[in-house]
């Protein structure tokens, strides 16, 4: 059967107690991520027949890591032993990763640092029909973004799908490209473009018309991604669906979150989710991607796909550590959950 490449940098995620607290314990927990390894997880608790690749250094941590990812039913073959050290964040539990708490120590890793022309893409995609990658892949580096451009460029030739997650990350872009210098260079050759309608604005320089976004409801926010999905179309030949996720955090730990997923002809959208009270915000997009790619994937009906996606992202909000672990009988169950619920526009 063939597989879902998800290509991008692994990171440890190192979540410090409350206070210093972890000082005084001498304990820090390990959580193995990022974001595309995140989707590449999901996809695997799910039945997907998965491929990772990164670059991560030849050393018995490394080791530990691929045998890990191994009894996770995640294909390790692609993994590239190069370089020097493996890329780290510090975030605390239930903490949103584009918090000013979040402390980036991936500088010189080994996936920043790998050159182009090193990877065998005849190998690696050999066996490929779905390509992943995100916005934070082209970020860490300059070598980075020249070798995901490779990497699409190789997968395009191949015509293998590829889709995009645009989240972005302030702490990153930091070797003197803007986002919306080398975003477009990559996203033309997307055929699914997943993210939200300010990170198209900030990663790919699509309009937000804020004359659009009054009032503030659940019904103005849907037409905006419309709005936004068809300047995607307009602009990237290649694109066939755009999601947009929204979620709202308000006071006193409340979220509520639902998505659109645009065709040119069609827009679906997904039960609105709602609760008062979260374990981890970590992996909760990541979690999305991978329902979108799995709906997709299965060709099901646009309501059914964009309802599991959002179903997935909420469930993960209620789990602790990056990834999920979430069946699909028990999405479904959540999705089934919230479709029973009257839908009710709210202000943010």
């Amino acid at each position: 059967m063939s597989k879902v490449l998800c290509f991008g940098e692994l990171l440890l995620r190192l979540p410090p107690a409350n206070g210093g607290e972890w000082l005084h314990t001498n304990q820090l927990p390990v959580f193995v991520g990022g974001a595309e390894l995140n989707v590449a997880t999901a996809l695997a608790t799910w039945q997907i027949p998965v491929k990772y690749c990164t670059a991560l250094p030849d050393n018995i941590i490394t080791h530990d890591i691929i045998a890990f990812l191994q009894t996770k039913n995640i294909d390790t073959s692609p993994i590239i032993l190069s370089g020097e050290r493996i890329g780290l964040y510090y975030l605390k539990e239930g903490a949103d990763m584009k918090s000013e708490e979040n402390v980036f120590d991936r500088k010189y890793s080994s996936f920043s640092t790998l050159n182009t022309g090193v990877v065998n893409w005849d190998e690696i995609l050999k066996d490929v029909e779905w390509f992943h990658f995100s916005a934070i892949a082209p970020a860490v580096s300059e070598k980075a973004a020249a070798l995901c451009l490779e990497a699409l460029k190789a997968a395009s030739q191949r015509n293998i799908t590829i889709s995009v997650d645009l989240n972005y990350r302030s702490l990153l872009w930091k070797y003197g490209k803007q986002p919306w210098e080398i975003m477009p260079s990559l996203v033309k050759y997307c055929d699914v473009i997943m993210g939200n309608i300010w990170a198209a604005q900030t990663l790919l320089g699509v309009s937000v018309d804020n004359n659009l976004l009054q009032p503030r409801s659940k019904e103005v926010f849907l037409q905006h991604a419309t709005y936004t999905a068809k300047q995607l179309f307009d602009r990237f030949a290649n694109c066939k669906w755009v999601a947009n996720t929204f979620r709202f955090d308000a006071d006193a730990g409340n979220i509520s979150y639902y998505a659109a997923l645009n065709t040119k002809e069609e827009q679906a959208v997904s039960p609105v989710f709602a609760t008062d009270a979260i374990v981890d915000k970590v992996g909760s997009g990541d979690c999305f991607m991978a329902g979108l790619i799995y709906g997709l994937k299965s060709q099901r009906a646009l309501r059914d796909v964009i309802g599991f996606a959002a179903a997935a992202a909420f469930a993960k909000l209620h789990e602790k550590g990056d990834s999920t672990k979430n069946t699909v009988e028990t999405i479904q169950q959540v999705k089934a959950k919230f479709e029973t619920i009257k839908q009710q526009s709210f202000i943010s």
